[in-house]
């Protein structure tokens, strides 16, 4: 197959408060909008379901014509449709969703109703190329901490272990609220730690205790090492001595990364697979990335972490899913498929 004959995607992406929409060819990225309503949400501390969907609302349309102008494409030039149908919040989905019907519809397309989580793998196709066949992907974001048995994207993933508390990147967004930092707080505390001593305290590893690894050995747990922060740095506001920001941001990014990267290590080893694809918003951490090459070269181990702005989300991963799907043959979804909120990560297809 030429590269003109792939399949041309756009994908539509609203789990949360980013409005995006991508086009691919194949597995080549031609363009990627996106419109974040991240400022309106910040003086929130969190986002605000109801604002994040009137914020795609109004973005929706504008961020399709930006797409296709990148792109140089028009939207009858299209062969499918892609759209993450799920999990994410109900009302930011259903506008995503609603818009992808639309435009099915209206250009007589195949629809795909994708999963968030999955095109967060896919998306490394565009940068990397093919996914190999037998891989550990391990997302990381501010809703997911997951480490996932991939053979083959359009098939399906085989989840091997989660959070059990707090994602990774909702410790992010925690710890930089008590350190004052701004929202969302993962870049911030990247940038803050980049001056910071690592070893100035040691924070708590959740779930690596031989006990704890025997029940959850693939399992996150961040509610704890975020408690222990905020106790420490309570205990010097109370003994009125200053808080060295810098310091706490390294010591609490490496506890984090510190667990991520030994528990997909561990995970790629008991699989006796040779590559690690490292995908989510967190995944956009200076640290984490230095650590996982670091470690899994010293392993043996192959690892694939997109560039950043491939790690948040994006419009891009949907279609690159999407690409995926068409390219394997696989049937799309029905024009009614629902937005699902909850949709299981072995789902990467809302059928």
């Amino acid at each position: 197959m030429t590269k003109t004959q792939e399949p041309l995607i756009l994908g539509i992406e609203t789990s949360c408060d980013e409005t995006g929409v991508g086009i691919v060819r194949g597995q080549t990225l031609l363009a990627d909008a996106v419109a974040s309503s991240v400022e309106e949400h910040a003086r929130f501390g969190g986002v605000v379901p109801e604002v994040a969907s009137r914020a795609h609302l109004e973005a929706m349309v504008p961020t399709i014509r930006r797409a296709c102008e990148t792109a140089g494409v028009k939207p009858s030039d299209l062969d499918a449709i892609a759209v993450t149908s799920g999990p994410g919040l109900a009302g930011a989905l259903l506008v995503g969703v609603a818009a992808a019907k639309g435009l099915a519809l209206s250009l007589d397309k195949p629809l795909y109703g994708v999963n968030h989580l999955a095109a967060h793998v896919a998306v490394d196709t565009l940068e990397h190329g093919d996914i190999p066949k037998g891989c550990v992907a391990m997302l990381v974001s501010g809703g997911h901490s997951s480490l996932l048995a991939v053979e083959d994207i359009t098939v399906g993933v085989e989840p091997m272990g989660a959070t059990i508390d707090d994602a990774a990147g909702e410790a992010f967004d925690k710890v930089a609220r008590v350190l004052g930092l701004p929202f969302p707080g993962g870049p911030y505390v990247d940038k803050a730690a980049k001056e910071g001593d690592r070893l100035y305290v040691r924070f708590p590893r959740g779930l690596t205790s031989t006990k704890d690894l025997e029940r959850h050995r693939f399992d996150f747990s961040f509610s704890g090492l975020k408690t222990s922060v905020a106790r420490w740095v309570e205990a010097r506001r109370r003994d009125g001595e200053d808080v060295p920001v810098h310091h706490v941001a390294a010591a609490f990014q490496e506890a984090v990364c510190d667990v991520l990267t030994r528990k997909a290590i561990d995970a790629c080893k008991d699989r006796g697979y040779e590559h690690l694809l490292i995908g989510g918003g967190v995944a956009a951490n200076s640290r984490l990335r230095a650590m996982a090459v670091e470690r899994c070269t010293e392993a043996g181990i192959a690892v694939r972490v997109p560039r950043p702005g491939l790690c948040t989300d994006n419009g891009a991963m949907v279609a690159a899913l999407g690409s995926e799907l068409v390219r394997a043959g696989v049937a799309p979804s029905p024009l009614g498929l629902p937005a699902d909120s909850s949709m299981p990560i072995t789902e990467v297809l809302n059928k």
